[in-house]
């Protein structure tokens, strides 16, 4: 009888990402005919940009049909998870950012709609962190601390997500890496309804990244990245929640939601602490990310996102591997190790444009 579940499972698990997958394939095709016609094409001359010629940026219109269509296709509602609340946040939140990819939206405006649908979310679905698992000496957390910091979560993965998409593929790829490990993770504590959610978004993504590898044909824009970092952010939360009331609770939830989040989070984070030690806005547009520092040293696309993500898998490995130890503990190892890797970018970068390996520019 397990067996014949176990089977179950597998088999509604495969569906789920292949029918998102043939979603997203069918969907970009039509959305690139349009964009073509309409000229709704990505801004070569902006100073960041990677490309010299136009290519439509509305492949989040495809990952977004693909997900919706399949998270309700296949009915995946639980009380787990209010599902109402999640598309209705998925909505705006797609409607903000198809606004922006077309026409642009100013930062405050963008702020204001992340915190509305990050509000919704903890307030409404009560998707919020309860526990800090010991670290800072802290376990239960009141209501309001914890609407406060899980509001403040969601904000900032969500908005870490749209940072990273600088590169080809690199915002499609960490998405896949961070939803397909939610996923294995809820399968493990038999939370299948959630990792049916996870695997919706990775087969749309999968789909997507067949058109987005160098050379892309597609971006998906903030429309893309904003809609897989929401889902991420509320896997994180409700991973990190559920696991505590698991058969074997993971009390290493937090490091190892922690290192599966470390990519854009930790960019964000870094980018966030140098512009504002420069007395800069943080939200002033650079090209400082650590996807355009590893195209400073040569690398081409694909090879910046594939070191990236080893990295990304790196640390999710060795939270697993050193689950004995404490949250605390393996988050500042995963800290050190990212810090490590940035001086050691930073030193290289030096070393180039210096024409000179000497041991100073690993100071200045």
């Amino acid at each position: 009888m397990v067996e014949l579940l176990h089977s179950y499972h597998f088999v509604y698990n495969v569906l789920i990402v292949v029918i998102s997958i043939l979603i997203t394939l069918l969907a970009i095709p039509s959305i690139l005919h349009v964009a073509r016609a309409r000229h709704l094409y990505d801004d070569v001359g902006h100073f960041r940009k990677q490309h010299d010629h136009g290519i439509p940026r509305l492949g989040g219109v495809a990952i977004f049909i693909s997900f919706i269509i399949t998270t309700l296709l296949f009915s995946l509602i639980d009380k787990a998870l209010p599902l109402s609340y999640l598309l209705i946040s998925c909505i705006i939140l797609f409607t903000m950012g198809l606004k922006d990819d077309l026409s642009g939206v100013n930062s405050s405006t963008k702020f204001l709609i992340q915190f509305i649908v990050a509000a919704i979310l903890v307030l409404l679905g009560d998707v919020r962190v309860t526990s800090m698992y010991g670290i800072f000496n802290i376990f239960n957390l009141p209501y309001i601390p914890s609407a406060a910091l899980s509001i403040l979560l969601i904000m900032l993965i969500v908005n870490a997500f749209n940072l990273i998409d600088g590169i080809d593929s690199l915002a499609a790829t960490t998405g896949i890496i961070v939803n397909t490990t939610f996923a294995l993770l809820f399968m493990d504590i038999k939370q299948y309804e959630l990792a049916a959610i996870c695997l919706a978004m990775v087969g749309a993504t999968i789909g997507f990244l067949r058109y987005n590898i160098t050379p892309a044909k597609i971006f998906m824009g903030d429309t893309g990245a904003l809609l897989i970092g929401l889902i991420s952010a509320v896997m994180a939360i409700k991973y990190i929640e559920i696991s505590k009331f698991a058969g074997t609770p993971t009390y290493t939830a937090p490091a190892l939601t922690v290192a599966i989040l470390i990519g854009p989070v930790f960019d964000t984070l870094r980018v966030f602490t140098i512009r504002i030690l420069s007395r800069k806005s943080p939200f002033e547009a650079d090209r400082n990310h650590m996807h355009h520092r590893l195209l400073k040293l040569g690398f081409d696309h694909l090879q910046a996102t594939l070191c990236l993500s080893a990295l990304n898998l790196a640390a999710i490995g060795l939270v697993l591997v050193f689950n004995d130890l404490s949250n605390a503990l393996l988050i500042t190892l995963i800290l050190f190790i990212l810090v490590i890797f940035n001086w050691l970018v930073t030193f290289c970068i030096r070393s180039k444009e210096r024409e000179n390996m000497a041991l100073r520019n690993l100071f200045v």
